[in-house]
């Protein structure tokens, strides 16, 4: 197949519930050229068989068979055998609407012969609590924040596109930037959360970034068995010290980048101990190490951090405290919650701040015990 469009990755492991759904998804693009490259990475269950009917069906779909392996080296099989302008994910267990890879790339070619992207990109739709009946679908939380006013830009003038979920399978990216830049996944085994720094380096190098603010993308949250789910205490902190390799290597010195990336590492350390206990000496430990990476100046001026976090910060580093105000979090709450009220409706932000309280809750209840204070 020559002059191919898009290329789109599926990596499968033990996913025939989902699979047949996510490439009659894919197989719904039919205004610019596809390759559907599916990999078997040792699929026990009846993957492989679903894979090869789709096969058969549609010419668009090739197959390899390949040993177990981990989600990082059968991505970057896939991303070696592709032979698209660009290159697309889609999870197994999840679905794109209608034509996203399509609009995706006729959005990015519609900015001239002179500029080709090395990313589109575009938000995507959380479905909560999957498979269960109190599933509900609302949009990303990135969704209408991302507007630097001008097309293409680059990550600086857009920082929030790396603050939340590693959505990397919401874009799709250009196979010879990806190349020029030896762009590719950690291999370790199981999933181990390699998105997080392929979506640090992408982003970070990209001389062009395009963004259409249409969801397509539909991403199943925490399914039983799910990485998410089954994730080992450190691997958060594993993958933040990759991301935090990446950006000093490619000398990333961009205030609000870092402050992003800084909330990232915020928000793993605030998730470990409310699920393996404030107590944890290794979650402390890891947590420390974290922080010792971070520049103070830069954690101080972070609006939408609170004091907490921040008071936290210090006592866990051991940097010199440097004063610093709450008067903005607290703005910056009731700007969270108007963005929920706006884009999701009135019980999501509701629950939204909930979970804030929430989290906050822990890590006041953290630092007391940091500085053996009794309530």
């Amino acid at each position: 197949m020559a002059g191919i469009d898009v290329s789109v990755i599926v990596p499968c492991y033990n996913t025939e519930a989902y699979l047949d759904e996510a490439l009659s998804s894919a197989e719904q693009n039919d205004r610019v050229s596809i390759e559907i490259i599916v990999l078997n990475d040792g699929s026990t269950d009846g993957s492989l068989d679903i894979m090869r009917a789709h096969a058969t069906a549609d010419s668009r779909v090739r197959v390899i068979d390949k040993e177990n392996q981990g989600y990082g080296a059968t991505m970057n099989r896939g991303i070696s055998e592709a032979r698209g302008t660009y290159v697309a994910i889609l999870e197994p267990d999840d679905w794109v609407a209608p034509h996203m890879y399509d609009d995706l790339f006729e959005y990015g070619m519609g900015f001239g012969p002179d500029t080709i992207p090395d990313i589109i990109k575009s938000p995507y739709m959380r479905v909560v609590l999957p498979e269960t009946s109190d599933q509900y679908v609302c949009n990303c939380s990135y969704f209408k924040r991302v507007d630097p006013g001008f097309q293409p830009f680059k990550l600086q003038d857009a920082p929030h596109l790396i603050q939340h979920h590693p959505s990397i399978w919401s874009a799709i990216y250009r196979k010879g930037f990806l190349d020029e830049k030896g762009i590719r996944f950690k291999e370790v085994p199981g999933a181990g959360w390699v998105d997080n720094p392929f979506l640090i380096e992408t982003l970070c190098q990209a001389d062009s970034i395009v963004y259409k603010e249409q969801p397509y993308y539909h991403y199943r949250e925490d399914l039983p068995g799910s990485s998410s789910v089954l994730k080992r205490a450190r691997l958060c902190f594993d993958r933040w010290h990759d991301m935090a390799d990446i950006i000093e290597r490619l000398n990333i010195t961009d205030d609000e980048i870092l402050q992003a990336f800084y909330i990232i590492g915020f928000r793993y350390i605030g998730g470990s101990f409310a699920e393996f206990g404030d107590g944890n000496p290794e979650i402390t430990t890891w947590s420390t190490e974290v922080f010792r990476r971070m520049d103070p100046a830069r954690v101080v001026r972070i609006k939408n951090l609170s004091g907490h976090s921040k008071q936290l910060f210090f006592e866990l580093s051991g940097y010199e405290p440097i004063r610093y105000s709450n008067k903005e979090y607290y703005g910056e709450l009731v700007k969270e919650f108007l963005y929920s009220l706006r884009t999701n409706g009135i019980g999501f932000a509701l629950g939204r701040m909930r979970l804030y309280a929430r989290q906050k809750a822990t890590e006041r209840g953290l630092l007391e015990q940091k500085l053996d204070i009794a309530e």
